[in-house]
């Protein structure tokens, strides 16, 4: 069969591919690196004749004129569930709603509700087999292509091309938009004395032999600098960054003590440097597998000693959890927060680990608080919390009492608010 020819027949214009969105259309995308930037830059141009049309994706590199324009009303909304810098921004402008959903299973609950009409996203080039590879996002694409009426995806060549549950048929696309957008690239981040006092005790809690789950930013390179005296860990985590590239050739992970996908990375996202791309591509050690698959708590839970390292933006005295919410304001989402921390637990040897800085705005607001501010929204469960750490220790909470965990709390946070919390403990009877 010549794929190359049915290849070609399927390319289309940008605005060609827009054809197809109509009016009331459910309409989902490809994720981070993978967000279709070719039709989401050019989507508002069909404004004046489609209306209520919803954009379905999370985690937005990019500022869009179909949502940051509060002209858009009425014409598209974008519903997210996981909010970046734009759509934080735009959401009081109407064009934005938050879809609250654990990560692995949103695509079979988004899909409960309703079917998607079209899906866009976006692939490497095909391979003589007629194979194009979704690169690095695999979290809900394959789902949605394989329920939606129409696919469209853009061939970027700047992509790399992996493996796992990562490969579309040339059959299964039914129009192709080629392009040439770079990948997007996260610039190192400069880390702090709190970030390494943090990533220290942390790498104290992770044994050899560990799996872990880590994401992207200062903590997650703090914890890997400190890790670099570890031997034999693994790794199961939804979001692949340069730190696990970092520890990879320093010798520290090698993934041979895992116990399901054993000698290989899992993974379902990467965004990082050119560097990280070109590791990725045709790699195979590092298997990109849907969300429901990495995500899931039953499947994390069968990693010997899983251990996963998650943030938090407040901490109440009994332990509730907020990794969403500035109070009632919505700043990013659920992700797979609760489902590393719930499935870590089930792992024989396991530990679920929430870290942050223990105050913010120069040392003047405590991330530890005697209670929530009403309409803050609890991300994780009292229940479920393990180790608590900041830059002044680690807090163990799971068995403790209440009163238990105030004192474990009121210990790792910063010293000037210790006497605060203490004092509002007492008066509102927390303990």
């Amino acid at each position: 069969m010549n794929y190359q020819e049915i290849y070609r027949r399927k390319v289309v214009s940008v605005d060609e591919a827009l054809e197809q969105v109509k009016s009331h259309h459910e309409v989902v995308c490809g994720l981070i690196a993978c967000e279709p930037v070719s039709l989401l830059s050019r989507l508002h141009t069909i404004k004046d004749r489609v209306e209520d049309v919803s954009v379905v994706t999370a985690l937005l590199l990019g500022e869009y004129e179909f949502f940051m324009n509060p002209d858009m009303k009425g014409h598209f909304l974008l519903n997210s569930w996981f909010y970046t810098g734009g759509p934080r921004k735009a959401h009081p402008r109407g064009t934005v709603s938050y879809v609250p959903m654990e990560l692995h299973r949103f695509s079979s609950r988004r899909m409960a509700y309703r079917g998607p009409n079209i899906f866009m996203g976006c692939a490497a080039p095909m391979d003589k087999q007629g194979f194009l590879s979704l690169s690095i996002s695999s979290v809900l694409e394959k789902d949605f292509i394989e329920n939606a009426d129409r696919v469209i995806i853009e061939v970027n060549p700047n992509l790399p091309r992996t493996y796992g549950d990562t490969h579309i048929h040339i059959s299964d696309i039914d129009y192709i938009v080629e392009s040439n957008c770079p990948v997007p690239v996260l610039p190192p981040v400069p880390l702090t004395e709190k970030d390494h006092l943090i990533g220290g005790y942390i790498a104290d809690l992770i044994e050899n032999g560990s799996t872990i789950q880590i994401g992207f930013g200062s903590i997650p390179s703090a914890v890997a600098h400190g890790l670099s005296h570890k031997k034999e860990l693994g790794v199961h985590t939804e979001m692949f960054s340069d730190c696990l590239l970092d520890l990879y050739e320093a010798g520290v992970i090698t993934n041979r003590c895992k116990t399901i996908w054993k000698d290989k990375f899992i993974t379902c996202v990467a965004l990082g440097s050119r560097r990280l791309y070109d590791f990725l591509d045709n790699n195979l050690a590092v298997e990109f597998h849907r969300g429901s698959v990495v995500n899931n708590p039953s499947i994390i839970g069968r990693n010997y000693k899983m251990v996963s390292i998650n943030s938090a933006l407040q901490m109440d005295l009994t332990g509730q959890c907020c990794a969403e919410s500035v109070g009632p304001n919505l700043y990013s989402g659920t992700g797979g927060h609760k489902e590393f921390v719930n499935g870590s637990q089930y792992s024989v040897g396991g530990k679920s680990i929430i870290a942050f800085n223990s105050t913010t705005r120069g040392d003047t607001i405590s991330r530890i608080v005697p209670r929530l501010e009403p309409g803050t929204v609890v991300t994780t469960s009292r229940v479920d919390v393990d180790y608590i750490v900041t830059e002044y220790g680690v807090a163990s909470l799971k068995g403790r009492s209440i009163r238990e965990r105030v004192k474990e709390l009121i210990n790792i946070a910063h010293p000037n608010f210790r006497d605060y919390l203490r004092s509002e403990a007492d008066k509102n009877m927390i303990w």
